[in-house]
Formats: structure tokens, sequence, C-alpha cells
């Protein structure tokens, strides 16, 4: 199986999973017409949609896609019911499509019904966390949040992320601004600096290096509490989690 990358909308990312069949998987379809161009192209056959929440930006081709491919099985959380989903998935749930089992995991937080797809080592998670950062809590709970990271953060460290959208330039900035003296961070904001000075995509990225750079992961480090002039005996986790997003929202 092989993974295209799609950019729309500016940062949006639609992924494409295709065999040597040419026959293929399509992750949060935010429009169609780029996706139509390219399934003709490369003489594609259409054979799923999974959407990981209701967002128009991920689910705005569905209906334009289904129309043209009118057998795609469209997989999404109960909130994507009215955007195109007939086959309605959540924790717990799996399937095989083209050969390959797909498991899925409540990642709540950004939406209330937001999910995601693990199919190792691959993860399509959204707008859950993002390289170097952490999706909007749009409709969601700071707690619920911090409980999906914590289910990434536990995933194989191998766990390649496919994330929903191209924000790592602006994540990368903000972690710095937490941990100035953080190597890896520094390190990794200069890889970033380059790759996006050559219009250079910055992701999938892997759970291993998300559990270096990404201060959404490392709610434990008291220099993010120090920081944030948290108290360094604030016990939940999730408040380290919840303050750092509200700073990342003004930042």
């Amino acid at each position: 199986m092989n993974i295209i990358r799609v950019r729309v909308f500016n940062t949006n990312y639609i992924w494409f999973l295709y065999n040597y069949r040419g026959e293929c998987i399509i992750v949060d379809p935010g429009e169609a017409v780029k996706v139509l161009n390219i399934l003709k192209k490369l003489q594609f056959k259409l054979r799923a949609i999974l959407l990981t929440h209701n967002h128009f930006d991920h689910i705005n081709g569905v209906f334009s896609l289904t129309r043209y491919f009118p057998k795609t099985i469209v997989y999404g959380p109960m909130e994507t019911k009215n955007n195109g989903a007939h086959c309605l998935v959540s924790e717990g749930d799996d399937f095989v499509l083209l050969q390959k089992k797909f498991k899925v995991i409540n990642l709540t937080g950004h939406t209330l019904g937001h999910i995601g797809f693990y199919s190792a080592p691959w993860l399509f998670c959204g707008d859950t966390v993002f390289s170097a950062g952490c999706g909007k809590i749009c409709v969601g709970f700071a707690q619920q949040m911090y409980e999906s990271f914590l289910k990434i953060k536990h995933l194989p460290r191998n766990t390649l992320i496919f994330s929903g959208h191209e924000y790592t330039l602006s994540n990368i900035n903000f972690a710095i601004s937490i941990l100035p003296r953080d190597q890896s961070i520094i390190d990794y904001c200069n890889k970033i600096i380059k790759l996006s000075k050559n219009n250079q995509p910055t992701v999938p990225t892997t759970v291993n290096l998300e559990r270096k750079i990404n201060p959404f992961f490392c709610c434990d480090n008291l220099d993010i509490k120090k920081s944030l002039n948290l108290p360094f005996n604030l016990k939940e986790e999730w408040q380290v989690f919840s303050a750092l997003r509200n700073k990342k929202d003004s930042f």
C-alpha cells in the first residue's frame, strides 16, 4: 500500500491510500475537483472514504465523489451521518479495506465525535495532533483532548502520524516560546524552517519524534509548568495541557 499527499485550501491535507491494482481509499476529502482529477489521471478506482470529523474542510467533497463512485463505502463517526457517512464507527470498531486492517480510535476534543483510523504503522488523526502542536478545542473539552493525546502517545513509537493540516512552522515557533532551551525543539525548528522555505511538507511525523518536540505530549515537564506560571505541585496533567492550549490560542 502506498500513500499520496494532496494539499487543498492552503493548509489541508487529503490522503490517498492505494494498492498495485489501482484501488484507493481517501481520508478527509474536503474538496472533490482535485481529487477527481487525480483519480482520473492515475486511473484509480475509489473503494472507500474515511472521515475523522464533520468540519466542512474534511467532508465537503464526499457527495460529489460518491456521485461519481456510487459503490464507495464512507466510514465516519456519528457526527458525519448527515455528511455522507453511511458506515458509522467508533472506538474499538475495526474493518478491512484493500487487505489492510483499520482500527477506530475515539479522539475527542477538536469535536465531540472526532475519531482516528489506525492501521499499523499509520495513524490518520484528522485535527487532533499536528507536528509540534495540537488541534483547536472547538466543541470538546481540554481534558478530552488530553486523553486523546495519551492514546496516541502510547501507540508504537514508529507510528506515522498523518495530520489533517500543515501547521508545523507555527507550532514549532510556539514550542520554542515555551521551551526556548530545548535542543531537540531548536534542531527541529531549524529543519522546519528549511522545509518551509522550499515549500516542502513536514508531515507525516512520528510518535517518537512528537514525544520529543511536541509540548502537548510533555505535560509532566516542570519547565513547561514554569513557563506557564503554573504551580509545580499541580497534579492533573490535563490542566497543564489546557493551559498550553489556551496559550497557543493567543500566540
